[in-house]
């Protein structure tokens, strides 16, 4: 397996000017097959994800004191970004790696489009030059879990929250510990193109939550797969994992290799 450190898209800057931080690579090291962008949570950086798969392992996705097991999946490119560094309201104000403004996670939270936009669409950027005979998804653990969701959103409504389109072909997405934006008003907004509702129902959704997780509590989980199957996306996994708090597991991880290698039809992978 080769490895690279790269500055992709790093120079993509949301209207309040806020950067992107550096991108790590990790190439497979079999045929090149599908790409994913894997995306951090809330004030870590694409470095942890890249020292872990770089060395055919994938660490906790919160913590650093667990070692998950290897990942048999030699055919993905693993792109590991950095969210810019910005004010985070939850945080009192306190600047750290986000990928959007966030306050408490409750059923009245508000949505920071312009943030999420501009996530968005870096990591768009970082897909949009994958050769075209190469399936490309997106994951994340937490507020990394958010974005990926939202950018699902984004394509099967084709188009971005500001209106600009949006253009990459998303064959899959995995969320872990995390929650989507917009979830009230994502089934109107999908039921009202014909378009919208095919592409929703072709994707494939897997997320998974613990029912002890006490930063994002486990019925947002539960919430956004609910949201998105009512809105039309026919392929969405929900794993409930008992007694899990805001980490990952051996367990959960390994569901999710099973899946990709399933849904993406991946060659050399057990």
């Amino acid at each position: 397996m080769s490895y690279s450190r790269q500055s992709m898209g790093s120079g993509f800057r949301s209207t309040r000017g806020y950067e992107f931080g550096r991108t790590y690579v990790v190439r497979p090291k079999g045929k090149h097959q599908a790409t994913i962008v894997w995306l951090h949570g809330l004030g870590d950086n694409g470095s942890r994800y890249y020292n872990a798969l770089s060395h055919a392992f994938l660490h906790s996705l919160c913590s650093s004191s667990q070692l998950l097991e290897s990942l048999p999946l030699p055919n993905i490119k693993w792109i590991c970004p950095t969210a810019p560094s910005r004010p985070v309201s939850l945080l009192g104000g306190f600047p750290c790696t986000a990928w959007f403004d966030v306050g408490e996670i409750s059923e009245d939270l508000h949505d920071d489009i312009e943030g999420l936009d501009a996530s968005a669409a870096h990591i768009a950027n970082l897909l949009s030059t994958e050769p075209t005979d190469v399936k490309v998804g997106i994951g994340g653990f937490s507020m990394g879990a958010a974005i990926a969701l939202y950018s699902t959103t984004c394509y099967a409504l084709g188009r971005y929250g500001n209106g600009l389109p949006y253009t990459i072909n998303l064959r899959a997405t995995v969320g872990l510990s995390g929650w989507l934006p917009g979830w009230r008003s994502l089934r109107s907004k999908i039921e009202s193109s014909n378009e919208a509702a095919r592409r929703a129902a072709s994707i494939p959704v897997i997320l998974a939550h613990g029912t002890s997780d006490d930063v994002v509590p486990y019925r947002f989980g539960e919430t956004s797969a609910q949201a998105l199957a009512m809105a039309g996306f026919r392929q969405v996994m929900f794993k409930q994992y008992e007694g899990l708090g805001h980490y990952t597991v051996p367990k959960e991880m390994n569901e999710v290799v099973h899946w990709l290698a399933s849904r993406l039809g991946l060659e050399g992978s057990r």
